[in-house]
């Protein structure tokens, strides 16, 4: 009966399309709750895959020591890349990086990008030309663009470095922002961040923050998280934490590296963005990774979108 019963539940997309929404309630509601609202179709899946996968899995995960390692062994080699691009003669831009065959999101980049789309792909890291394995952790690794037409580098840089008002700015996803510490290209900063994913989830969080500039024409900043503790109830976001490294793994590190060049009557915008967050267990991954994996990815394109609209908005208004 079960294998007859899993092979006519695999032939029906709309099983699938409705358990899909409906496993996202697994994420932070009981078992016994998310089964009784099931349909009968999608709750005999449920109970298949609750025979492969602990439930408990899906509630809690601990950032464990061979997870930071591997991240911190990705963010190295990225970084080592970086640097290479950051000297006086490297390609700047993502779009000005040599590709035997660019890829459709980026192809006619710069002509895209002056019409005004932001453009966002996804990346990944290799070592020896192998992958970067992280045990028990996922990598969300991506890279944006945009250009701010008629702007100036310190227009754009004084938007960048308003750390006080990125609650203001940067709004769902920030809720909270403080500098902490300033010494001449040096800056400590706090945000508080809320994330909307499968449950509702607040982080505070602290980074490191670095300014470079290559040329006249050409800076940057790398921004190093250096605390991300997930918020208990995410209704009290004052309330206290719980310790770094325990709680939902919606996010564990958030690494971003922001280049500004000033070109073609106006700035571009790019940000390099590196997350980690917990895997997704055995048995769900073909259905919740392509979710999950897509959140950064919107992240990152509304971060951009703000940070042109915040730029064109101070502009006018002078």
């Amino acid at each position: 009966m079960l294998p007859a019963t899993i092979e006519k539940l695999a032939g029906d997309p709309a099983v699938w399309r409705q358990f899909a929404i409906e496993v996202q309630c697994c994420f932070h509601r009981s078992v016994r709750r998310t089964l009784m609202k099931l349909t009968a179709a999608s709750r005999t899946v449920a109970v298949i895959l609750g025979i492969l996968l602990p439930v408990p899995a899906l509630v809690a995960a601990d950032l464990k020591q061979k997870t930071t390692d591997a991240f911190n062994k990705y963010v190295a080699v990225t970084e080592a890349k970086m640097a290479a691009e950051l000297k006086p003669d490297g390609k700047f831009l993502y779009p000005d990086q040599p590709a035997a065959q660019p890829s459709e999101e980026m192809r006619d980049a710069f002509a895209r990008l002056r019409r005004g789309e932001i453009l966002v792909e996804r990346q990944e890291t290799q070592l020896d030309g192998k992958d970067v394995h992280v045990p028990d952790g996922m990598v969300h690794h991506w890279v944006g663009i945009v250009f701010i037409p008629g702007a100036n580098l310190a227009q754009v840089v004084a938007v960048a470095q308003d750390y006080d008002r990125r609650a203001e700015l940067y709004r769902p996803e920030v809720i909270a922002s403080r500098l902490i510490s300033h010494q001449g290209d040096d800056y400590k900063i706090f945000m508080r961040l809320y994330q909307k994913r499968f449950t509702t989830v607040v982080f505070n969080t602290e980074y490191d923050v670095h300014w470079g500039r290559v040329d006249e024409k050409k800076l940057y900043s790398h921004s190093i998280s250096t605390h991300v503790a997930q918020v208990e109830d995410s209704d009290k976001p004052d309330g206290p934490e719980i310790p770094v490294g325990h709680g939902n793994g919606y996010l564990w590190r958030l690494n971003t590296y922001w280049r500004f060049e000033e070109k073609d009557g106006g700035v571009y915008v790019q940000c390099e963005a590196l997350s980690l967050t917990r895997d997704i267990p055995y048995g769900l991954a073909w259905l919740i990774k392509p979710l999950v994996t897509k959140i950064p990815k919107q992240s990152l394109n509304r971060a951009l979108g703000r940070t042109r609209e915040v730029v064109l908005e101070r502009m006018k208004a002078k």
